[in-house]
């Protein structure tokens, strides 16, 4: 008896490590196939090929051995890959804790607010649809650095010492390129970087207040410009400095977003009461939560799908042949885009884009006529100077010129002698030049506004008007005749799909949320800047967002797939034995590829992450026709079962019963008469 139980405790270990080895066999990297892709990237950088017909039969024999797992939990595989991502956070000052306590703390703050979370979509071509497939985390790592601490301390004060007092302003005027070329210095000897550094500046109490400049010149009573205390570089690097201020913008009047002067705003964590070093800790951790969701991981404005040929056509409908140039230069606006595509900055492989002017008068276009007529609305409001003033202001509605423009294409081509493009995406650009002298704004705020497949933007003879924005107690002035800039944030929005900087999808609000924090500085976006430059969060957002867009069609195309396999009775009765081996095989090397390029965007290798989608696409499509062509050949069959045979023990057993009782019924008489004589 021992033995027996013995022998069978023997076989059960056995069955046991051989179902933990098949399956960790599965997790286990197949060797050589990371060897052979990485040949692939470089023989065949465009993926034009399909890899798996070049693959060896050891490397198909890997592939197909691995466990084959269920429909479910090829779908929750799908639905988990993660995009992890690396901020470096950098503490100068004498004044932080060390980065030891400082790293924890942190590190439970926003693990307590942060978790790992999906991409969103503001504006999504299904309006259901703002949640991509694809998620994110955040990896973080703390360090101090007190060798810049002293020479950012030495050169803030000497630019303190020169610089003269304001009398429109209690805050000096610092220009910015003072401490970031310091920064700048710094960032590069931690070359090469797979993430993106974040430096919070302490440098200890100043003579007099201060904050920093992003232009020339002072603030005027015709001209605002706006001080503040962050920086992001053109680099992967971001500076706030935590000492400055504190400074105070957004909407003037009514609106959400605003950074007020008080205390309890994270930027002004060193102005007011004193703080604990805990309470320092957790105004820090509020500050990188928002520039990990605002700059390392934005909201897509729209779904960016990939394109070769991209191509930007700039309709410009003027007044007046002879007009006032500046503020529009065509050129200017070109070249901002150009010297990022020449950096390697902007697009993804095998990309170009182009830029090409057409000028149309509006005199000789009726339809432009119509279309600004039809747009134009009014508005009241109500204004107590000596006593209530009744004020009547025209704007354009923007979707109604959208909707008459999109309905007149043709007729718009045709009048600016516009060909007809071959193959690519076409960005139209109309921008209306009228010949009016006052202000008539886009939607009552925007000179320019983009739409997913066209720009718009308006100015006319008004040079300036006082906007419903303040900074630092003054009002903003906009400069309706300068569209330049507008115009680099529109078409960043409608071609790459690039949110501005103060706006952020928020799914436990399912709305758009607005905070004009990092909309200062180097920034095409918000009322508050005056740069035009592109900076890494522009720069990486558009060619991530081509990549996340083309990450979840191909998610959510394999889960179709599994679908329809899951519709057919599941791939062991839908594939035959030689088609179930190769549906294996290219699944298993469609979610190596995957992962792969997620992978890549996480260490921000934007072009092989590119390169695994592209290879990924030949593997998602052979496993589109395994399924279509073993579909075709379901036969529908009749299957004959054999009748049980007939119950006769049973049977019998029931008509004896029968009987039995039927013949006691009929002599129930006989039966009980001895017993009625005893009554």
């Amino acid at each position: 008896m021992s033995t027996t139980t013995s022998t069978i405790f023997f076989l059960l270990l056995i069955f046991i490590s051989s179902i933990s080895s098949g399956s960790s066999s599965s997790s286990v990297p197949i060797i050589g196939l990371d060897t052979f892709l990485s040949q692939q990237s470089r023989v065949d950088p465009q993926a034009t090929n399909d890899s798996f017909l070049s693959l060896s039969s050891s490397l198909k024999s890997s592939l197909s051995r691995s466990l084959s797992s269920s429909h479910s939990d090829k779908i929750r595989s799908l639905l988990s890959l993660s995009l992890p991502l690396s901020l470096h956070v950098c503490l100068v000052g004498d004044s932080f804790p060390s980065s030891s306590s400082s790293s924890s703390l942190l590190s439970s703050f926003l693990s307590a607010s942060l978790s790992s979370d999906n991409f969103h979509v503001i504006t999504p071509f299904d309006t259901l649809l703002h949640r991509l497939a694809v998620r994110h985390s955040l990896h973080l790592d703390v360090s101090n650095s007190p060798s810049l601490a002293s020479l950012l301390s030495k050169t803030l004060k000497s630019e303190i010492d020169r610089t003269p007092s304001s009398l429109r302003s209690p805050l000096l005027s610092v220009p910015y390129s003072a401490v970031d070329q310091i920064i700048r210095q710094d960032f590069e000897k931690e070359k090469p970087v797979h993430g993106v550094y974040l430096y919070f500046l302490n440098l200890g109490q100043q003579s007099k207040p201060y904050a920093y400049t992003y232009g020339h010149g002072d603030s005027s009573p015709a001209f605002s410009r706006c001080h503040g205390s962050v920086w992001t570089g053109k680099e992967r690097y971001i500076w706030v400095d935590l000492g400055a201020g504190p400074v105070d913008y957004g909407p003037a009047i009514s609106g959400d977003g605003v950074l007020p002067r008080g205390e309890f705003h994270p930027l002004a964590a060193l102005h007011g009461r004193p703080k604990s070093q805990k309470a320092l800790l957790a105004d820090l951790a509020s500050l990188v939560w928002s520039a990990y969701q605002v700059l390392l991981v934005p909201s897509l404005r729209i779904p960016v799908p990939f394109e070769k040929s991209l191509i930007v056509h700039f309709i410009h409908v003027f007044g007046t042949e002879n007009g006032d140039p500046s503020g529009l230069d065509w050129k200017a606006i070109e070249r901002t885009f150009m010297d990022e595509v020449n950096d390697n900055g902007l697009l993804l492989a095998d990309q170009s884009l182009r830029f090409k002017t057409y000028r149309v008068s509006y005199a000789g276009c009726p339809i432009c006529s119509f279309a600004i007529s039809r747009s134009t609305n009014s508005y009241t409001s109500r204004f107590l100077f000596d006593n209530y003033t009744m004020i009547v202001n025209e704007y354009l509605d923007s979707k109604r010129l959208h909707r008459i423009l999109s309905d007149s294409a043709e007729e718009f081509r045709r009048v600016a002698s516009i060909p007809e493009e071959e193959d690519g995406r076409v960005l139209p650009v109309y921008v209306f030049d009228l010949d009016v002298h006052s202000i008539l704004l886009l939607d009552r705020y925007h000179q320019s506004v983009a739409f997913k497949d066209m720009v718009i933007a308006v100015r006319t003879k008004n040079a300036q008007t006082v906007s419903d924005y303040s900074c630092n107690g003054r009002h903003v002035f906009t400069q309706t005749r300068d569209l330049e800039r507008p115009l680099v944030g529109s078409i960043l929005q409608s071609m790459w799909g690039v949110s501005p900087t103060h706006l952020l999808w928020s799914p436990r609000h399912n709305t758009t949320l607005v905070d004009y924090t990092w909309s200062i500085g180097q920034t095409p976006f918000g009322p508050f800047s005056e740069s035009s430059s592109l900076s890494f969060v522009q720069k990486d957002a558009a060619r991530r967002n081509v990549l996340l867009t083309s990450l979840n069609y191909s998610i959510s195309s394999a889960i179709d797939v599994l679908e329809s396999v899951a519709a057919h009775g599941g791939e062991r009765k839908l594939l035959k034995h030689n088609q179930h081996t190769e549906f294996i095989q290219r699944w298993n090397l469609l979610k190596y590829k995957l992962d792969k390029a997620v992978s890549a965007l996480s260490r921000l290798d934007f072009e092989m992450a590119l390169y695994y989608l592209r290879s990924s696409d030949h593997d998602l499509y052979g496993i589109h026709s395994l399924v279509y062509n073993a579909s075709q050949e379901l036969e529908a069959s009749l299957v004959c079962f054999k009748d049980p045979p007939f119950p006769w023990a049973s049977v019998s057993m029931s008509v004896g019963i029968f009987f039995v009782l039927f013949y006691l019924h009929a002599k129930r008489d006989k039966l009980f008469r001895n017993k009625r004589k005893q009554f």
